[in-house]
């Protein structure tokens, strides 16, 4: 059984008569998407603006109902479950926003950041290396190293902690991101665009950590962009989204190498080039 699962998954969002010129009275953001993903596989979802990338996105993270369609995580229909298991069960699978710069509580410091996101979970994972339940003293020692952990493993200096996100480039930022991210110990990270507001030599490291923390974690990921030169670094497999629908899904490597539909390889061809003289 895969992973993640999604059978016939429609998002429409409704809009007043001659909105479009009359032609439809709903926009099919996401028009009956079937995927599977396997644990600890990079899902690449390619497509242009608008195409509903972000949408199904946020569909799979629940945070805009589907109209119709099932998405199974880890053999659980998110569709069947109240509000209330739901906020419970959304700690297994978590995002990576497009912008560093949005993403972050201006008010937060890094700590404060990472430490709210930690203590969504149980705080049976802020203990004592003993099991036992620990005094409040103990508890915010515990949780300072706990901060501090996630900062190291995505390549921050935990010294900084106290810091505010202006206090920290855009690469930086992201990455504290991640971290956010991280907290909770999700099984599913859905990284929407999330190196295509940073500089390219920025975008390889942030690329690289998603691969080395997918490997130490066992993660399961699906990493949405415009860029198909970025996705391929990445994914596993790329699904080719257009106008709400999955046109075409293959291994990365045939993707590039054989692609079968005309928008895939417009795609291909858009990518920029450069001639070097003879």
């Amino acid at each position: 059984m895969p992973f993640l699962e999604l059978v016939n998954v429609h998002t429409h969002f409704p809009v007043r008569k001659g909105s479009f010129g009359g032609a439809s009275d709903v926009i099919r953001a996401v028009n009956g998407v079937t995927l599977s993903v396997e644990k600890g596989e990079i899902l690449g979802l390619v497509g242009e603006s608008g195409c509903g990338k972000s949408t199904l996105s946020r569909t799979i993270m629940q945070l805009q109902p589907a109209n119709s369609g099932q998405i199974s995580l880890d053999g659980d229909d998110l569709g069947s479950l109240s509000r209330r298991e739901i906020r419970s069960r959304r700690l297994d699978f978590q995002m990576v926003f497009q912008d560093p710069y949005a993403s972050l509580n201006p008010r937060m410091t890094v700590y404060s950041t990472l430490a709210e996101a930690l203590c969504q979970r149980p705080l049976l994972n802020i203990r004592s290396k003993e099991g036992t339940s620990l005094d409040l003293r103990d508890f915010k020692n515990n949780l300072t190293e706990r901060v501090a952990e996630l900062m190291e493993r995505v390549g921050l200096d935990a010294r900084f902690m106290q810091k505010y996100p202006h206090e920290f480039s855009g690469g930086q930022r992201q990455r504290i991101a991640i971290a956010r991210a991280l907290a909770p110990e999700p099984k599913l990270i859905l990284a929407d665009e999330p190196v295509s507001a940073l500089d390219v030599s920025i975008q390889s490291q942030i690329l690289n950590l998603l691969l080395k923390l997918r490997d130490e974690l066992s993660l399961t990921m699906i990493f949405i962009s415009h860029d198909l030169s970025v996705v391929r670094y990445l994914a596993d497999n790329i699904a080719v989204m257009k106008a709400g629908e999955i046109v075409e899904y293959n291994t990365s490597g045939r993707i590039f190498e054989e692609p079968q539909h005309p928008y895939t390889q417009t795609l291909l061809n858009a990518i920029p080039r450069i001639e070097l003289p003879a």
